[in-house]
């Protein structure tokens, strides 16, 4: 009869409950930021109601992590599959502690951007879709964090970089489109590889669900050769180039002093961060023999990247540069985590994350004020701030010392924890890196802040005369500019205060990698 179908039942392939509405919290991140940057691009020509439309999104951000990490933290990981299909037939966001709390990282870091771009951009900038693209980008950022699908993590990275690509060339400068060249050349060659990875482990496995993965990986025989060695070190190489680790770090010096320096600060603090996660997703959930097997490997590569970013930090006459290698020395530290592998050091190197979004997104900021205020990024050129503004000044200090990972602000714990964890694993030759890339890193930040702030003015200026200082911009007295690094500074000194509720959150996401039955039992319940 027509219009009569058989009943079919469908619980086994499809979700048949509702979902919490607690749980849509997992989502929320994505459409926020997806609905606040189409609202931005449609709204663009008005450039004065950009600012505070791009913050009222930016604002619900912040809360909607707030209230994620706090479902995470209460009920433990969450899964939830889009259309109804049942692990590992739907496409999955599972949000865990480390997810949650990197997306809430970089939700606050991105609504400082938002109320520092107030200022530093100018209308031009916001017509050409400085909000959109900086939403669009924390589509991405918060995509990558929170899948639990390794071809959406492709598929995310690929949205923070096209909105990446248009942030970089935000001015038309001639030196942001050779900046804008470097980056994506390379980024272009590591999402290949990536790409060529995930349709190996999709041959290989049949799924593309991360928790899927790792258990039929669990079930080889030899786990650490074969089809899987090559698919560990496609992967490897990929998510390096994306952070910008040793041999493949030289883009980030050349194309990160080049934009808007709150572009600059935006780049610093996330984009690198998403591919050492990546990295830590995949070698511990995904293929954690592969990360035993490759971890000397993953150990030189972190010694090199620290080294390689403390001492080219020494050798920069620009504030801009120096700070790009401090990026990929931060870098290092967090490889380090990843090839000792065991729960403290994978707790050293998230803390070190959250330490180091926070700490280089705010350097960025107080360098662009150093702008302002001299009129130039040269150490050589700069001088007499500490005269003119002892506040500023301190400030910087305060950030100088924490990426150099001295006490009491937010980069002394992280490094006590990798250097305890590397000593404990046999492997002081890397804690000795670790502290002599801090070593360096003080020697560097000290050298810039005695040149542009203790001396008088810039080279040539006579001892004991200090010079008045331009302030040629009006936006240098705004409360846009110094809210945003009042905010992350009260953060790192916070953090390294108060580090016992860090200590717990990057401990329990230390956990859920380490050991990630929790993870999949989310995916899969307790089949």
């Amino acid at each position: 009869m027509a219009g009569s179908y058989p009943s079919v039942d469908v619980s086994a392939a499809m979700v048949t409950q509702p979902v919490a509405a607690g749980d849509w919290l997992v989502v929320a991140p994505v459409l926020i930021t997806m609905i606040g940057g189409a609202l931005c691009l449609m709204t663009r020509k008005n450039t004065d109601a950009q600012p505070k439309l791009g913050m009222i999104f930016l604002s619900l951000l912040v809360f909607a992590n707030v209230g994620l990490l706090a479902r995470v933290l209460d009920k433990g990981v969450i899964t939830m599959v889009m259309g109804g299909w049942l692990p590992p037939f739907g496409i999955a966001f599972t949000v865990d502690a480390l997810g949650a709390t990197l997306s809430l990282i970089a939700s606050i870091v991105a609504f400082t951007a938002g109320l520092y771009g107030a200022i530093s951009v100018d209308h031009t900038g916001r017509r050409y879709g400085f909000y959109p693209f900086l939403l669009l980008l924390l589509t991405g950022v918060s995509g990558a964090f929170l899948t639990g699908d390794i071809f959406n993590l492709y598929v995310w990275f690929e949205v923070l970089l096209i909105s990446s690509y248009g942030l970089l060339v935000l001015g038309n400068d001639r030196a942001q489109l050779d900046g804008a060249v470097k980056y994506g050349i390379l980024n272009l060659v590591g999402t290949n590889l990536f790409l060529i990875g995930t349709g190996l482990i999709y041959g290989v496995f049949g799924t593309l669900n991360m928790a899927d993965i790792a258990m039929k990986v669990s079930e080889l025989g030899s786990p650490a050769t074969g089809t899987l060695a090559v698919i560990a070190a496609l992967y490897l190489l990929a998510f390096a180039m994306k952070a910008a680790a040793f041999p493949v770090n030289f883009w980030l010096p050349a194309s990160y002093h080049t934009p808007n320096i709150v572009v600059s600060a935006v780049f610093a603090g996330l984009l690198t961060k998403v591919g050492v996660y990546s990295l830590i997703r995949i070698f511990m959930v995904i293929m954690p023999e592969s990360r035993e097997y490759m971890a000397d490997v993953i150990s030189l590569l972190a010694i090199a990247t620290m080294l390689t970013g403390a001492i080219g930090a020494l050798a920069q006459t620009e504030l801009r540069r120096l700070l790009g290698y401090l990026v990929i020395m931060g870098i290092g530290s967090m490889l380090a985590g990843l090839a000792v592998g065991t729960n403290l050091a994978i707790s050293g190197a998230i803390f070190y994350a959250v330490h180091s979004i926070i700490v280089m997104t705010a350097l960025y900021m107080a360098v662009g004020i150093v702008a302002l205020l001299t009129g130039t990024y040269s150490l050589r050129e700069a001088g007499g701030i500490y005269g003119a503004n002892p506040a500023f000044a301190f400030v910087f200090l305060i950030l100088a010392f924490a990426v150099s990972g001295l006490p009491p602000f937010s980069g002394f714990w992280p490094k006590v924890m990798l250097v305890d964890a590397s000593f404990q694993d046999g492997r002081g030759w890397l804690g000795a890196a670790i502290l002599l890339s801090g070593f360096l890193t003080t020697i560097a930040m000290g050298r810039a802040w005695i040149y542009a702030f203790w001396r008088g003015g810039p080279e040539g200026t006579p001892d004991g005369q200090a010079l008045a200082l331009p302030a040629a911009q009006q936006g240098v007295f705004s409360a846009a500019l110094w809210l945003p690094l009042g905010i992350l500074t009260a953060m790192v000194i916070y953090f390294g205060l108060q580090p016992e509720w860090m200590f717990e959150l990057t401990a329990r996401g230390a956990s859920g990698v380490v050991e990630p039955s929790g993870y999949i039992r989310s995916v899969f319940g307790d089949q």
